[in-house]
């Protein structure tokens, strides 16, 4: 969709989700924020008003299904969203502090809940009106397998599959749907990581690629071009070249 006006971005108080209200942010744009640290959302908040932009924050947990059905119904009824991107996800498997079994139910809990709470909500007002655009986060580990980020890749597969496939099935109702890929990005994430990133990029560089392939109405948005190459061979390789190419391989966040 070309200059959405009403934007809504989950995940938003920092990382490609900062870096996304950032960039949509200018006089006349209203966008709604939401995450689950008030201090830094409303940092953002700040930093997309002073670009003149309209800004309603809601410190919520996206996994909190029926608070953010209220929650997007309502603001859908006072600001009709051109535009709302699901972009709240975490990789817990990377935190010592928790239980692997609580780590791993966690990052699906929200990596997928959350993307479907976001969404769903959504649907119906947009069908009524014809059109609206949803993003969906994925990555490109989604496509393959990756040492010791198991639910981190698995999540990030299955709203990947879903999107691409709600594509198809909404594109009758006038609603555009497009998965997000991203390779590693300047993030409080891969923050975490102790082993090189190849062609890591900053966030604000990540967010205009995204913008950019929204909209075109792309279907899928897979960036940076290297780390694009080599995910392609590796799932083109046969399966026992990849996982002995995948023992001993860093953790992807």
């Amino acid at each position: 969709m070309n200059n959405p006006k009403s934007i809504l971005i989950t995940g938003a108080s920092s990382g490609i989700g900062e870096a996304l209200a950032l960039e949509y942010a200018a006089p006349g744009a209203f966008l709604a924020l939401t995450g689950r640290d008030a201090q830094r959302l409303e940092g953002v908040a700040a930093a997309a008003r002073a670009k003149g932009a309209t800004v309603e924050t809601k410190v919520i947990d996206v996994v909190d299904r029926a608070g953010m059905t209220a929650w997007l119904q309502q603001l859908d009824a006072g600001h009709p969203l051109d535009l709302a991107i699901a972009n709240a996800g975490v990789g817990l498997e990377g935190d010592h502090k928790l239980p692997e079994e609580e780590a791993m139910r966690g990052t699906f809990a929200i990596n997928i809940d959350g993307v479907m709470n976001t969404v769903l909500p959504l649907l119906s007002a947009f069908r009524a009106r014809k059109r609206g655009q949803i993003a969906i986060m994925a990555s490109l580990a989604s496509f393959i397998g990756l040492p010791q980020s198991a639910a981190y890749n698995g999540s990030k597969a299955a709203v990947r599959v879903w999107g691409e496939s709600l594509r198809h099935s909404l594109r009758k109702d006038g609603i555009e749907v497009n998965v997000i890929c991203p390779g590693f990005v300047v993030s409080r994430m891969t923050a975490r990581n102790k082993f090189p990133m190849p062609f890591l990029m900053q966030a604000d560089k990540a967010a205009r690629i995204i913008r950019s392939g929204l909209a075109r109405n792309k279907p899928r948005i897979a960036f940076p071009f290297g780390t694009k190459a080599a995910v392609w061979l590796g799932i083109t390789l046969p399966g026992a070249w990849t996982d002995r190419l995948m023992q001993g391989g860093p953790r992807a966040k």
